[in-house]
This record gives structure tokens, sequence and C-alpha cells, in this order.
């Protein structure tokens, strides 16, 4: 297993980015995100140390960095924020906290979170405006509702074209019924375990996102079956993953 101060330095490093906005001449934008397996037994003395790192960012108010936070049922941390390219990746805002914490306190903090998880996976994934569905602006944290399903379309790279454009029928048909079930699509990206478009849809909570599932499909009625049964045939797998957003992990230099 990598020593633990590479490992965090490997595993935060690209978070490492100016702020939290979107381009806006451009209808993608790019995220890195990281992601940890965590330990059933550990998740509690995991998040003990995420909120003390954030803690930390904050007392010493370190420039350079933003990122968002969910966890999902199956024990993932995903931490995730946008660049524009892999030269938005350095070390200089995390060698400043070191400097600030005293880098043995560093190291002990991030020893902790090595004991948490034996899996780290790193990848990138792309939002796509064109296939998403957010009436209201684009936002990936909804006020009030940090609740999340996320729903994986996995595909083969010969069906990419298809697939998009079976997409791109479900949001016409969303916006020409006014439906109230906003959503975000992501792209897979480099690094990423094959091809998927990943869907993210914010409720308050499973109860809110249960009503308004049950409202759209009564408002779309058999349209909404013949386009979504249209859509399936065309994927290799399809599944959906609960999560939850975290903003007590999250951090922004801009906040």
């Amino acid at each position: 297993m990598k020593t633990l101060k590479t490992t965090l330095l490997m595993a935060f490093a690209f978070l490492l980015i100016p702020s939290l906005t979107y381009a806006q001449d451009s209808k993608t934008q790019s995220f890195w995100v990281h992601e940890d397996v965590v330990k059933p037994s550990m998740v509690t003395a995991y998040e003990k140390v995420c909120k003390d790192l954030t803690s930390n960012l904050k007392k010493h108010s370190i420039q350079g960095i933003g990122m968002i936070v969910t966890n999902t049922v199956d024990h993932r941390y995903l931490w995730v924020s946008p660049i524009a390219s892999m030269a938005d990746i350095n070390y200089d805002a995390f060698n400043t906290l070191s400097e600030k914490m005293g880098s043995g306190a560093m190291s002990a903090l991030f020893d902790e979170m090595d004991k948490s998880y034996n899996i780290e996976h790193d990848y990138v994934i792309h939002l796509d405006e064109e296939l998403s569905y957010m009436p209201d602006g684009m936002t990936q944290t909804p006020e009030g509702q940090d609740y999340r399903k996320f729903h994986y379309f996995h595909y083969t790279p010969a069906n990419e074209d298809m697939v998009r454009e079976k997409a791109m029928a479900i949001k016409k048909l969303f916006e020409s019924n006014g439906s109230n079930v906003h959503y975000r699509s992501y792209k897979s990206g480099f690094g990423a375990r094959g091809a998927f478009y990943m869907v993210a849809i914010a409720a308050k909570d499973a109860v809110d996102y249960a009503t308004k599932i049950a409202e759209n499909n009564k408002l779309l009625g058999e349209e909404w079956a013949k386009t979504f049964g249209d859509f399936q045939a065309s994927l290799l797998e399809y599944e959906i993953i609960e999560g939850q957003m975290r903003p007590d992990m999250a951090y922004s230099s801009s906040n």
C-alpha cells in the first residue's frame, strides 16, 4: 500500500482549482472525481477525519481549493471538483495547509484516513448541459435538496450516438410537458470504468424523490414508458445508486 502522505496528497491534489463556477460559454464542464471506497466498520472514523480536514482548510483560509462531496449507501465517498485541464492539478494548496498545521499534524490526520479504506479511484466525468434538464438554472447543489439518486446508464462505445439521441428524446419529452423532475447528465471520461451516462436527480429526501417520480410518470403517461423503454433497449446495463450530499465536508476558498 502506498505511504500515507503520498496517498493523500495524490488523492486530494485534483481538488486544487480556483472556484466552483461554470464557464458561461461552454455546454460541458469537466470534473475530477476522487472516490474512496470506505470500509463499513470505518465510516464514522473516516467522516471524522474528513470533517477535521475541512475544518483546518477553513481555519487557515486555504486558497485554491474547491470541492463538493457526496456519499452513497454502499459507503463510497466522492470528492468532486471542476477542472479546465490537467494543469489544474498541483500540490501548492496542501503544501500551504501543511505549513499552517505543521507537517506532523497533517501527517497524523492523513494516517487516520488511510486506515479507513483499501480502494480508491480517480477519474473524470463531463457535465453535459445539452442533455441536462435544469429549467431553473444549472446547479449541482439545489438548495434544501441534499438527497440524491444517481442513475448510471452503461453502454458500449459503438452505441454512443444512438444512446445520446435517445437521451435527447427524453429531455425533449420532459421539456414539452414542463416536468418537475430536474436532472443533470454526466458522461464518463478519462479513467472511468466503462462508458456511461450518469443522471443525478436531487430531492429533499427519499419520500420527496418518490413523490416527484410518481407525479412525473403520471404527467408523461404512456409516452414516457415508450420513450424510456426505447432508451433502455440501447443500454448495456442500468443501475441506480442512492446518495447524500455532504455540505459538512465541502469546501471552497471563495466562500
